[in-house]
């Protein structure tokens, strides 16, 4: 089978790639497809080479413009970029998040990412009725107010906007920015239980859109959670942004018997 190969820290990696010429599904796809779940899985990592596409070409017996194709595919989903005197490089991997009830740190170390930690804003402000209503706190009383950029790769991903009733956990700037916030609640000894969340898009402010690295007006995603101890007590409620060009919300959809 042919070989694809890329090199790190100076040492060269082979990826087995091939096509099913026998196939319905068109080559430049399959090429495409098994590149993108390469860079997925962490085989090509941010910052790899594929070389030119005569090279590929010539190497899976693919014609230019079939690898021509199946890059353009990955350069528009925004996981590869084409660097003039550099070559096709890897730029990152799309994060998807499955819905179930885990902090975007955990996930981003799942998916083999580097996640990192700037702290916008750390205070403690009285409730709006909307956290208020949220927390089952009276309005207007104090609730601490977390505001993060969460980046991987030294690429931003999200802008995360958290209210948490005070004296919870043990939220100093420096923990905030080593971890995640649901790893300082559980080792404060709450275990998460469940979350009330709804997810939508918009286009991004001017302000947003220069802090996540997008074009102004470019689509985010938005979240918004509450989230419950076992005790059915609720311990944070969040209102987050996402860039949608770094970031999907998975579904698992079941047939109703």
């Amino acid at each position: 089978m042919p070989k694809q190969t890329r090199e790190e820290t100076g040492s060269v990696v082979e990826l087995p790639l091939g096509v099913d010429r026998t196939s319905p599904v068109p080559l430049y796809f399959q090429l495409s497809q098994q590149l993108e779940a390469a860079i997925e899985n962490g085989a090509l990592t941010p910052g790899s080479l594929l070389g030119n596409e005569i090279e590929l070409a010539n190497r899976l017996g693919l014609s230019r413009p079939t690898v021509r194709q199946a890059i353009q595919a990955l350069v528009e989903k925004g996981l590869l970029v084409r660097r003039r005197g550099v070559g096709t490089q890897v730029v990152h991997s799309q994060v998807r998040r499955p819905l179930e009830l885990s902090s975007l740190y955990d996930d981003l170390e799942a998916a083999g990412q580097r996640p990192a930690t700037r702290l916008l804003d750390h205070r403690v402000e009285p409730a709006s009725a909307e956290v208020a209503a949220a927390l089952g706190v009276p309005e207007g009383s104090d609730v601490l107010y977390v505001e993060r950029l969460r980046s991987a790769h030294g690429e931003p991903m999200a802008r995360l906007r958290n209210h948490l009733p005070p004296g919870l956990i043990d939220a100093d700037a420096d923990r905030l920015e080593s971890t995640g916030l649901y790893r300082l609640m559980r080792a404060a000894g709450i275990t998460l239980h469940s979350a009330r969340q709804s997810i939508g898009a918009r286009a991004a402010t001017a302000a947003e859109a220069e802090l996540l690295g997008e074009a102004a007006g470019a689509p985010v995603l938005t979240m918004e959670r509450t989230t419950f101890d076992d005790t059915g007590r609720p311990v944070e409620f969040g209102s987050h942004i996402y860039r949608s060009s770094r970031y999907a919300f998975e579904f698992q959809l079941l047939v109703r018997p």
